[in-house]
């Protein structure tokens, strides 16, 4: 017992050791009896031996599944070579990616930032936002967000989310954020205030939401009232960048360019790691020890971030993604697109959410994984979120939607 692995741990004594060691903060979400010890490709197996299709790819971050083979092989060699040696000496990979970023998100970028996670890389966007603001009017510290959105768990990000229920208990977060209706030009053109309004924070399109996609029209008008009015404009596609939606970039659909945009999820494939792209004028006011990390850009998570960059670059890769994406789409509103549960069907990509008339996702949620299925949900607890590894198949997606279809028919 207690082997460093862990291969010898029931599911169930797992969780106990769980529920005497571990935080209790993800004890709720987490299915009894269920603890996973292995995966391959969209599959993942408990420590039972059962085999689950996954099509939530650790919150849309496993882009390339698991235990991709390539992805193993640089991985093992960078770790054999140089894994740590902190942000106070030069290193060539964490150069490499950067380059590699700012280069894919032309013509707008032009300097990166690594750090650890998703809501560091907005909370990063934060900083930065307000350092430049600062130095042309005082006085412009706040930032507009919007309903749904999701921007993450730590005070500064935290502040940007909708959701009243994560930000309630830790109250008072960072002031100064107001909140316009996703998707409602004229509601953010009451929101935004010149020589005020610091930053305006968006999901192109959001993910914990509940899949929404912004219309081009939305982000338009959103770059045309920050640049009206001095705002930074910041694109948050920490879920829904980096291949997701069939594009580098999920504004690269429409064209329209940021200020800001935060990075994390999928970029090292699995491994923590995040990133904020920046204009040139945004980079000129950050200065030596304005911010730092650790970890930030170890050569480890560069290696990773550097082959997943390639793979997404390979010839027909993204093509691929969008149509797996429309696949699954035609085959949900063929299956379940009549069926009473269900509102609409939408996303881009390998992004999709199923809206139901009520709050039963997570009903359907089990359903799925009794039958060997991995779904998550979203929104008001009313959609069923599937985000799979970019890499699923069309037989993957048959299965999926096969399954969800006896979901709602059982209903």
């Amino acid at each position: 017992r207690g082997h460093a692995d862990g291969g010898d741990l029931s599911s169930v004594e797992t969780q106990a050791m769980e529920g005497e060691y571990l935080l209790k903060t993800y004890a709720a979400a987490r299915p009894k009896g269920v603890a996973f010890v292995r995966g391959e490709g969209c599959d993942l197996y408990d420590a039972e031996g059962n085999k689950y299709l996954d099509f939530a790819a650790g919150i849309a971050v496993n882009l390339l599944g698991h235990s991709d083979a390539h992805w193993v092989d640089a991985v093992n060699e960078q770790a054999k070579t140089l894994v740590h040696v902190s942000n106070l000496y030069s290193t060539p990979l964490a150069a490499m990616l950067a380059r590699e970023l700012c280069v894919e998100a032309k013509p707008w970028a032009g300097k990166a930032f690594f750090c650890n996670s998703g809501t560091e890389a907005n909370e990063a966007a934060i900083k930065f936002a307000r350092k430049l603001q600062k130095s042309k009017h005082e006085s412009c510290t706040d930032f507009v967000a919007f309903s749904d959105g999701f921007h993450g768990r730590t005070m500064g990000a935290l502040a940007l989310t909708w959701k009243e229920n994560y930000r309630q208990p830790f109250e008072p977060v960072m002031p100064g954020v107001t909140f316009a209706e996703f998707n409602n030009i004229a509601s953010a053109r009451d929101a935004i205030v010149s020589g005020k309004t610091c930053a305006v924070f968006v999901e192109p399109i959001q993910g914990e939401g509940g899949c929404n996609p912004a219309s081009k029209e939305f982000l338009q008008g959103l770059r045309d009232l920050c640049d009206k009015s001095g705002a930074l404009l910041v694109y948050d596609e920490v879920q829904c960048g980096l291949g997701r939606t069939g594009k580098m970039f999920a504004h690269q659909h429409h064209g329209v360019w940021p200020d800001i945009m935060t990075l994390a999820k999928p970029l090292a494939a699995g491994l923590p790691i995040g990133s904020v792209l920046m204009t040139d004028e945004v980079a000129d006011a950050i200065t030596g020890g304005d911010h730092g990390s650790t970890f930030a850009g170890g050569p480890l998570v560069c290696r990773s971030a550097l082959h997943v960059m390639s793979r997404l670059k390979e010839g027909g890769f993204l093509d691929n993604v969008v149509a797996s994406g429309d696949m699954i789409l035609e085959r949900l509103r063929e299956g379940i697109g009549t069926n009473p549960a269900v509102k609409e069907i939408r996303g881009q990509g390998l992004l999709i959410g199923v809206e139901m008339v009520d709050a039963s996702a997570g009903k359907v949620v089990d359903m799925a994984r009794a039958k060997g299925l991995l779904v998550i949900t979203a929104g008001a607890g009313n959609v069923v979120r599937l985000a799979p590894p970019l890499i699923v198949t069309k037989q993957e997606i048959e299965r999926c939607t096969s399954i969800l279809k006896q979901c709602f028919d059982e209903l």
